[in-house]
């Protein structure tokens, strides 16, 4: 097969059946040999995004689905579609069509390059209020500058992976799942397109603030050890000022005789030291949660209905 898509489904009804006519339509353009397949992960929506599912794939036989137990996350709907992804070349994209599917064959054509990535970075990003714009664009590059691996900035997860990527991706299986950092990380010959995103065909977006900052907590921890760095340095800081305070307490306190007895300082100090300690406890407790649930080894996911068939069992093929 040469073409896998990968669209991640959460509360999309009013989405699916445009996104799947400009998908085939662009598709079927690039005439492709050896064939093509459209594989939906339903994230535990509550709409009725499963029975238009289940509709389009009683029309096409291209059209695979499956659908989760419960909501698992975006990340992790996109890792089940690279899962069951059989194409020489994988495209990941939303289903809000803020992505455009015409950008499609672009992105494979460049594939065929000699790259084994091609993802497509956004020049402007319409129908998102500022305060996403900002936060979005100081997270890139604040994940740029304190990561050890070079992440692409003002890009999501809109791109063309070649089955070698999907394959390296497949030996990840960490539940804290980043998966333009693990691209990233994978490495091989990478190249961009750039585009304007567009606003969102209808529905409503899923990220909320609340999963943009998990999002980009599980991107901080997984690519960069700065945030502990910085709980290590601050503590050192910390100490070495309050021991220069102690110094100078006991030097006023014996030998210049020269103090008041203040509450206000005593307090400033306390909370002072306080915070910064919360401060290290949070972070280090961010990276030991993360790893508890590796530790754990639960399934990234639990797939509840799917019309993917089953790879053969090596006996059946012997």
């Amino acid at each position: 097969m040469d073409l896998s898509v990968v669209i991640p489904i959460y509360n999309e009804e009013a989405n699916i059946a445009l996104l799947y006519e400009r998908l085939r339509a662009v598709v079927e353009g690039m005439a492709l040999p050896g064939g093509y397949e459209f594989i939906f992960v339903n994230d535990g929506s509550r709409d009725q995004s499963m029975a238009l599912l289940r509709l389009l794939a009683s029309r096409d036989e291209r059209v695979r689905y499956l659908d989760f137990s419960r909501n698992f996350g975006h990340q992790i709907a996109v890792t089940a579609g690279l899962d069951g992804a059989q194409g020489a070349a994988v495209v990941i994209i939303d289903a809000d069509l803020q992505d455009p599917p015409e950008l499609i064959p672009e992105l494979y054509q460049k594939l065929h390059q000699g790259y084994e990535v091609v993802y497509a970075k956004r020049r402007s990003r319409r129908g998102e209020s500022r305060a996403k714009q900002l936060t979005a664009k100081l997270f890139y590059r604040l994940l740029a500058q304190i990561t050890h691996i070079s992440i692409p900035v003002d890009t999501g997860d809109f791109r063309i992976i070649s089955q070698k990527v999907v394959a390296a991706l497949r030996q990840m299986p960490e539940q804290n799942k980043f998966i333009r950092g693990q691209i990233s990380w994978i490495g091989y010959r990478q190249a961009c397109v750039e585009y304007d995103r567009t606003e969102r065909a209808g529905g409503a977006t899923g990220y909320t603030y609340r999963k943009m900052l998990g999002l980009a907590l599980d991107g901080i921890t997984a690519f960069s050890d700065v945030p502990l760095r910085v709980a290590t340095i601050s503590g050192f800081t910390v100490s070495g000022v309050a021991f220069l305070v102690m110094l100078y307490t006991l030097y006023a306190r014996f030998i210049s005789h020269d103090f008041q007895p203040g509450w206000a300082s005593l307090m400033i100090s306390i909370l002072f030291l306080g915070g910064v300690q919360l401060i290290a406890v949070g972070v280090i407790g961010e990276y030991i949660a993360r790893l508890s649930a590796n530790v754990r080894q639960r399934p990234l996911y639990i797939v509840s209905e799917t019309n993917i068939a089953p790879p053969p069992s090596p006996e059946a093929s012997a």
